[in-house]
């Protein structure tokens, strides 16, 4: 897209272009935008646009020229023929030029480069406006002017060519004015001349002044305009005006005339008498340089020289001059000079050398191979003459012995300005001569002869024709690992039969990225280094190439293998697979079994990679087989005594110094179910009241248990197993919490005795048994009775339940109470004197009788209170037993807070005694509670009574020990005293980990 614009604009800018004297002509507009298309080379002179090299040689900085296609364009400086140099002197009529030359060098036949020169027109565009030499002017009319007469106006001046000139005037009156004044515009001389016509009588008296606009119009498209005041003063009579001789004057005058020296002289006469005849003359209107350069005599009209005149800036000048004569109202005509200014041999040749083509010049020299065609241009030399004629016509020479000579550059020289290439005449020879010192003298032909000198060094560069070469090719070294940083490996070597740099080597490895890494070479001296530590367990034996290339252009290289083998050290310790290891055994493994195996290996060779294995510390509890890694175990494990073992193996290599290495090994014992649920909460003798008035889902007790065992050999389930034929209770099989299932009637009352299985998730599943009872009534007032009750049930076979009306276990032995009531009397008052006495001697024995938390050595249904800091066996670890708490409070209540039984002598007291022997189904209560228990076991009398004597003893108990009563503590209470049922058997495993 952007080279059709390019196109287009070259049709549009690029008017005409042609061969003018055997040069090229293009035209192109003034201002035009940068990239611009000029013109085309390679078409206009019939080139290929590829292999060849265009370089703008003259032109720069208002052209640039592709280097392929030799297209000329438009750069960031704009084109301003207003400024150009050679432009601002310029006669009207005559064309503007921007010369320009460029060089065309074949890169494929590698000739001597063409030089092209041509022209570009820059043609004017209106981008002036005319302008006035002020904003207001004045003319002088005498009031006797007949009608007709014409009075020059001064004339506006616009800096552009003729056709965007001046093109005409336009003059605008008021109504007092319009009558009396006209305008006539007047060509001369190419330009146009304004003129006020006197259309009317003027009077003085009447009025002494008129304005009026005077308007400048160019002939641009669009048009450009100024405006000036042009004011009118109406002056007193004279009669006759200055009239010069001729209408034109014209002059020579030699460059380099010295200040002062006459031109010519102008000459007015005027028939007027007194100073109406006087004249005086004034150069009317000039533009510089004119009145830098000129002045005139006032009086005389003569013509002199004020400024040095050079013909090279300026060869012609034009201005006008005015003859005014002196009247009180002065009259003035006016007359054109134009003064031709003449050569001098005055300036020298000038001798310009520059580079052409590819060949450039750096201060003054010029670098040519050796190698190059005889013919081969070394330089674009230009000789130029700043005179014209004669004076311009210049001679030019090689001087001296040197094999250089001039041809001309340019099929269409002018007489002032030639240009030659300087090429050779025979081929050079770098190794003979390398440098040449060319001197070019240039002769005009004016009188007397006036001549220049310029030189130029050429310095001849070596052809690069030999390869480095290294002796021998193939270098081989034996380099042991675990070396320093930059520590030298070998040095390699190549020589070059060139000189300088041309012979200069620069060495290098030819590898891939990892070569690279670790070996480096200096590049001057060719070192070989290895830049990082070698390890020979990575790699035994690196191979690369190593090149040397010298500095010529272009440049050779010469090749050589290096074979560098890497030697072992003992560098390595031994190394653990793992960084750790962990395994898993079961406990009660029999001793010597393995429980694990490690890997480690070593890298080096030979001796360096024998390795001997070790346990740290050497406990005696584990040993390690070499050469399999296979740890035993010399014990048998306890999951419960230790769950874990851990311990380090050491390995050591055979090398000199020796090296090893450590890595952790632990043991972890996997649990096997061999422990039972432990029930810490509640004691099977304990109970828990609840009022009939629950609401279903109301919290009644939480049954906690613990395992020894670990993962789902200790996870808990919960469930009751009996005891709850009315399905008043539920238990969470996760928590253990038992609640109300649903509401209660009546016939619920009493005592409930729930049996809860609490089962591991072992396999097989171990568990055990806990003996939860429910005091269902709305309060207790015979706590005894309750107490009793629950010691009953505590050796009830467990598939009996116990739940319903608690007077049903008295109903049948009323009648018998109620006639035995008087005859009891007499026993009874006969017990309470007994109780009352053992228990007098009792508290004086133990000082403290049976209040709480003291210990009783003879009673043995006294509470056996654990040790302050000391842990409770059924308490939870770390938490010391409380001690029981009166009645009135929310806690459980021992037996002995409401009953002293007689232990010695009274056969029908209410002693609870156990059967030595369990009936089938009856639970292990001891064996789970023992250790739990506050309280220690009951021992068992030769002369406790049977079965039944207990219940007649219970049924026995005074009609007072009712269930039901309106006083009393409302609360649940127990009787902790009655933890342990059981004889005591030895658990050595279970009593050690509690």
């Amino acid at each position: 897209m952007e080279l059709n614009l390019r196109v287009v604009l070259f049709w549009v800018v690029a008017l005409q272009c042609g061969s003018v004297n055997g040069s090229i002509l293009y035209r192109v507009q003034e201002e035009q935008p940068p990239n611009t298309l000029i013109g085309s080379l390679a078409a206009d002179q019939g080139l290929p646009d590829s292999g060849h090299l265009y370089k703008l040689e003259v032109g720069a900085p208002y052209l640039r020229v592709d280097g392929k296609t030799g297209d000329i364009f438009t750069t960031e400086i704009p084109i301003d023929r207003e400024t150009l140099r050679d432009c601002r002197s310029l006669a009207k009529g005559k064309p503007c030029y921007l010369e320009f030359e460029v060089s065309v060098t074949d890169l494929i036949q590698n000739q001597s480069p063409r030089l092209i020169e041509g022209r570009i027109e820059v043609q004017d565009i209106n981008d002036n406006t005319p302008q006035f030499p002020s904003s207001v002017l004045t003319i002088s009319v005498p009031e006797n002017t007949i009608m007709g007469a014409l009075f020059s106006i001064p004339l506006a001046t616009d800096r552009d060519s003729e056709r965007n000139g001046v093109a005409d005037y336009a003059l605008t009156a008021g109504p007092d004015a319009a009558t009396l004044f006209g305008l006539q515009v007047a060509d001369d001389r190419g330009g146009k001349l304004p003129q006020l016509i006197v259309l009317g009588n003027l009077d003085r008296e009447l009025k002494d002044s008129y304005d009026l606009t005077i308007k400048a119009v160019d002939g641009g498209n669009p048009q450009r305009y100024s405006s000036a005041l042009l004011r009118v003063v109406v002056t007193d009579a004279n009669d006759n005006s200055p009239k010069f001789e001729k209408s034109s004057y014209d002059a020579e005058l030699s460059e380099n005339s010295p200040v002062g020296h006459s031109v010519l002289q102008v000459k007015a006469n005027d028939s007027d008498m007194g100073p109406n005849g006087e004249i005086e003359y004034t150069i009317h209107q000039a533009v510089d340089p004119v009145p830098k350069l000129l002045r005139i005599d006032r009086s005389t009209g003569i013509i002199y020289v004020k400024g040095p005149l050079d013909r090279e800036e300026i060869s012609s000048l034009s201005f006008y001059v005015v003859a005014r004569d002196k009247g009180p109202q002065p009259k003035s005509s006016k007359t054109f000079v134009t003064i031709e200014v003449t050569d001098q041999n005055d300036n020298a040749p000038a001798v310009e050398i520059r580079g052409i083509g590819l060949v450039t010049h750096s201060e003054g020299v010029a670098n040519i191979s050796e190698d190059m065609p005889v013919g081969t241009a070394v330089a674009l030399v230009q000789v130029s003459d700043k005179d014209e004629g004669e004076n311009a016509v210049v001679t030019c020479v090689v001087a001296g012995d040197v094999p250089f000579q001039l041809r001309p550059a340019s099929d269409s020289p002018t007489d002032n300005r030639r240009k030659y290439f300087l090429q050779t005449t025979t081929p050079l020879d770098f190794e003979r001569v390398r440098e040449y010192r060319v001197e070019i003298v240039a002769v005009d032909s004016g009188n007397p002869a006036l001549s220049s000198t310029n030189s130029l060094k050429v310095q001849v560069t070596d052809v690069n024709d030999n390869s480095p070469i290294f002796s021998p090719t193939l270098f081989e070294v034996d380099f042991a690992e675990e070396n320093q940083p930059g520590e030298r490996v070998l040095d390699v070597t190549a020589t070059d039969a060139d000189s300088g740099t041309n012979a200069q080597l620069l060495y290098n490895i030819v590898a891939d990225s990892t070569i690279r890494g670790l070996f480096e070479i200096d590049p001057n001296s060719g070192e070989v280094r290895a830049r990082s530590p070698l390890d020979r367990e990575h790699k035994e034996r690196y191979e690369f190439w190593i090149t040397a290339a010298d500095k010529g252009s272009p440049s050779h290289k010469g090749t050589a293998t290096v074979v560098v083998k890497v030697l072992d050290r003992n560098d390595n310790e031994p190394k653990f697979m793992l960084s750790g290891y962990s395994f898993s055994v079961l406990e009660n493994m029999p001793p010597l079994s393995p429980v694990g195996m490690v890997t480690v290996q070593d890298m080096d060779k030979g001796e360096n990679a024998r390795v001997h294995l070790s346990v740290e510390p050497d406990g005696g509890k584990f040993v390690v087989q070499n050469g399999t890694g296979t740890i035993l175990s010399s014990i048998s494990f306890d999951r419960e005594k230790e769950s874990s073992y851990t311990f380090r193996l050491k390995a050591v290599d055979g090398g000199e110094p020796p090296k090893s290495s450590y890595v952790g090994v632990t043991i972890n014992v996997l649990d096997e179910n061999d422990n039972d649920p432990v029930i810490t909460k509640p004691s099977n003798s304990s109970f828990r009241r609840l009022s009939p008035l629950a609401s279903p889902d109301s919290h009644v007790e939480v049954v906690e248990a613990e395992d020894l065992d670990s993962g789902p050999n200790a996870e808990l389930v919960f469930n009751i197993a009996g005891g709850n034929p009315y399905q008043l209770f539920r238990i969470s099989p996760t928590t253990g919490e038992i609640t109300l299932a649903k509401e209660m009637t009546r016939k619920h009352g009493g005592l409930h005795r729930l049996v809860v299985r609490v089962s591991d998730r072992g396999k097989p599943p171990r568990h055990a048994t806990a003996l939860v009872h429910i005091y269902v009534n709305e309060t207790i007032s015979n706590v005894s009775l309750v107490e009793a009750l629950v010691g009953h049930s505590l050796y009830t076979p467990l598939d009996r339940d116990i739940a319903g009306d608690p007077d049903s276990g008295f109903a049948a032995h009323r009648s018998n109470i109620l006639f035995g009531s008087l005859a009891g009397v007499a026993g009874v008052v006969m017990l309470i004197l007994v109780v009352v006495f053992i228990r007098h001697r009792l508290q004086r024995e133990t000082k403290s009788g049976y209040q709480a938390g003291k210990k009783e050595t003879k009673d043995l249904y006294a509470p056996k209170q654990a040790p302050k800091n000391a842990k409770g066996k059924r308490g939870r670890k770390g938490k010391p037993q409380k001690s029981p708490k009166a009645l009135g409070e929310n806690e459980e209540v021992g037996i002995q807070k409401s009953l002293k039984f007689n232990l010695d002598g009274v056969n029908d007291s209410p002693r609870i005694h156990l059967p030595l022997t369990y009936s089938p189904g009856s639970p292990d209560i001891g064996r789970h509670y023992r250790s739990n228990s506050p309280l220690p076991s009951i021992q068992l009398q030769a002369q406790s009574p049977s079965a039944s004597q207990k219940h007649q003893a219970v049924q026995d108990l005074p009609a007072a020990n009712t269930f039901v009563g309106t006083g009393g503590d409302d609360n649940s209470t127990g009787s902790d005293q009655y933890s342990d049922y059981s004889y005591k058997t030895s658990q050595p495993k279970y009593n050690n980990k509690q």
